[in-house]
């Protein structure tokens, strides 16, 4: 029998996800720093495993000034949202949007470089993920009416997305667990009735012997 208590920080984080999906539909400083910590984190994760399993130093050099720039782009996004500036300057917004443009179509450009003039092997499903970004990329920055509404609803999506992934894996976790209960409670109840038949047992043979004085 094995149990876990994965299952409550499941909860909690659906829970967590949720209800800052919901909030980033109404507040456009979650969305600011929502995107540039997803662009940090997707930026210098990748770092040591790209770079090492890259083998030409073409390709490292590329990777790793397309990185520092995405580093770049995300803690400027975070600074605007920790100060509250982009309440101040419809600047911001531009500086939001192209920010993404070149996130994207960065991304895609170094990918299909890499692949087409630098052999670098590659899978169907990512070739495609690619080409869909290189596409939202320049979408967004032609896009005049592009804004973080409609990247908060984007976002949100994934958050419902999430959650109900993260609930629905929390909701089996919970069950195993129920499942881990009841046998243990079985158990113990099997374990006390083979001791109460002993004990019966026991009685029966002491009752039988002949008494000797």
């Amino acid at each position: 029998m094995k149990y876990g208590y994965g299952w409550v920080l499941k909860f909690v984080l659906a829970a967590i996800l949720l209800g800052v999906g919901i909030y980033m539909v109404f507040a456009n400083e979650v969305v600011y720093l929502i995107t540039g910590v997803v662009i940090m984190i997707f930026s210098l994760f990748r770092v040591v495993p790209l770079l090492k399993t890259l083998k030409k130093e073409i390709l490292r050099t590329i990777n790793l000034i397309e990185i520092i720039f995405d580093t770049i782009i995300g803690g400027v996004l975070i600074y605007v949202a920790a100060t509250g500036q982009m309440d101040n300057s419809e600047l911001w917004k531009e500086v939001y949007r192209y920010s993404l443009a070149f996130f994207f179509y960065a991304r895609a450009l170094v990918f299909l470089n890499s692949v087409v003039f630098l052999g670098e092997k590659t899978e169907i499903p990512k070739f495609w993920i690619h080409i869909l970004a290189i596409t939202l990329g320049t979408y967004i920055a032609v896009t005049p009416d592009f804004s973080y509404e409609t990247v908060g609803i984007f976002l949100l999506i994934v958050s419902l997305i999430g959650a109900a992934y993260l609930g629905v894996d929390g909701f089996g976790g919970y069950k195993k667990y129920r499942q881990f209960q009841l046998e243990l409670n079985q158990g113990k109840e099997k374990q006390k009735e083979v001791e109460q038949k002993k004990e019966v047992i026991l009685d029966e043979q002491k009752e039988d012997r002949p008494y000797v004085n």
